[in-house]
């Protein structure tokens, strides 16, 4: 009996190690704020709850990607208040697809992407380093290098979000990297 709760801990000193060391990136905070409200955050194919989730996941995983760039002893706190995903959602029938037919997101040149949200950066004694109000969108999504794999299906939010962070935070990743060596 005590050689297993022995093993147990063990265990979980091993994995909060192996944790820790893994975690060598800037904490992430993402807060969706009223998201019923968001200008298109609609599916095309399943429930509106379970997109949104889907979606909100995925974007909150991006976050944390991006973050990897800064230092580590920094906390990225964000706010988001409205998001508007790259094209429109139309009922199949609209589009010659039958009645049958799931509804579809058609993606034009004029439907681009939008997110506006609030960041706050800080240190490890929650000093605030760089905060502001954002409002980005990216007019020219669709003639954009695509950056990841063509079956994402944010692919053209993502692209925008990565802009919007090497921009914003290209001078604290710089200076992270000059400290590291």
């Amino acid at each position: 009996m005590k050689i297993a709760k022995l093993t147990g801990l063990c265990t979980l000193l091993l994995a909060s190690v192996g944790v820790s060391g893994v975690l060598q990136a800037a904490q992430v905070e993402v807060t969706w704020e009223e998201p019923k409200s968001y200008r298109d955050v609609k599916p095309s194919n399943e429930s509106r709850t379970r997109f949104r989730e889907r979606t909100f996941k995925e974007l909150d995983e991006f976050f944390t990607e991006l973050a990897e760039k800064l230092p580590e002893d920094q906390k990225l706190s964000i706010t988001v208040t409205d998001l508007d995903l790259a094209g429109q959602v139309w009922p199949a029938s609209f589009v010659g697809m039958g009645q049958s037919a799931a509804d579809v997101r058609i993606i034009k040149e004029i439907d681009i992407p939008r997110m506006s949200f609030s960041y706050v950066l800080s240190d490890s004694d929650n000093t605030v380093l760089k905060s502001e109000d954002v409002k980005i969108k990216d007019m020219m999504f669709m003639n954009t290098v695509n950056r990841r794999l063509s079956n994402d299906n944010l692919v053209y939010e993502k692209n925008m979000i990565e802009d919007w962070f090497n921009d914003t935070f290209n001078d604290t990743v710089a200076k992270s990297v000059v400290s590291n060596h």
